[in-house]
């Protein structure tokens, strides 16, 4: 053997060994599989589901297996869409929604639908036209997370199928043509209008109201300052009545004596000089008042 043949050989054994190796690299290499944290990788074996990798390292059958979908299971945002709707008093509205989801189940994303975001959109523009349907549009403005939360929970119940969570179902802004606004902006101004001379009225009634009290309160107190004369006046003349019953006649005449005398009195105390005429039956009673005043004495 020459030395030729015995290179030869030598390149042809280590040519085995070289194919050998190269062919347990392609083996690890595609038997092989790490899954990053946000995707999971859908497997098939000549054509159909085998497996569903989760993130972290996976192992396949190299050549039989391999993965035909790598699906991130990330939360998504659909674009914001704008979709008419009719209320159920006739009012054209223009809804603009937005809608957060994420895939849970990988097969049946892939083998259940072409496209995802396309059904979801198609999905939340049908159920917020049957919901804004069943509603008036004042309930639509003022009742917006009821309606949020029809949406929500019907649009979560029909993706299931799909293996999709929907996170976030929102409805953004609901808006008017502007025949419609003109109109609610009237109405508007003349529910204003109107609560401004219902307040009017009802300040001019009270006002009526406490101007009536004050009149009824300052009779009242006058009334209740007659009574307390009239009783004070009444207790005088029972005191005279009692003292004209125990002591008869005389005490008439002092009561008489007494008034003719602070009479006079008040006449000889007025301004300046003048003279005081007395009557005769006047000294007489001066007389019969000191006498019964020294009697009392």
């Amino acid at each position: 053997m020459d030395f030729g043949q015995i290179i030869g050989e030598v390149i042809g054994g280590n040519g085995v060994l070289i194919a050998l190796a190269v062919f347990i690299i392609i083996c690890v290499m595609l038997g092989v599989r790490i899954v990053p944290q946000s995707e999971k990788h859908v497997v098939e074996r000549f054509g159909r589901l085998r497996a569903v990798l989760g993130p972290g390292i996976n192992f396949i059958v190299p050549f039989l297996d391999r993965v035909a979908h790598k699906i991130s299971i990330l939360e998504r945002q659909l674009p914001n869409a704008l979709q008419d709707a009719i209320t159920a008093d006739n009012v054209l509205v223009k809804v603009e929604t937005s809608v957060f989801y994420r895939i849970t189940e990988p097969e049946k994303t892939v083998y259940r639908i072409r496209d995802v975001d396309a059904a979801i959109a198609t999905t939340v523009a049908g159920i917020v036209r049957s919901e804004i349907g069943k509603m008036e549009l004042d309930q639509v403005q003022s009742n917006r997370s009821e309606l949020i939360g029809k949406v929500r929970e019907q649009v979560a119940a029909m993706v299931d199928d799909w293996g999709i969570e929907v996170t976030r179902a929102e409805v953004l802004d609901v808006n008017l043509d502007e025949a419609t606004r003109a109109a609610m902006l009237q109405q508007l101004n003349a529910e204003r209008a109107r609560r401004a001379q219902v307040t009017e009225a009802e300040g001019k009634k009270r006002a009526v109201e406490l101007s009536a009290d004050a009149e009824l309160y300052a009779a009242e107190q006058e009334a209740k300052a007659r009574r307390i004369s009239a009783e004070a006046e009444a207790y005088a003349t029972e005191v005279v009545a009692k003292a004209i019953k125990e002591n008869g006649i005389e005490a008439a005449q002092y009561q008489v004596a007494l008034k003719q005398v602070e009479a006079l009195t008040a006449v000889g105390q007025g301004a300046g000089k003048q003279t005081v005429i007395v009557p005769a039956n006047a000294l007489e009673a001066f007389g019969d008042a000191f006498k019964m005043l020294k009697g009392r004495v």
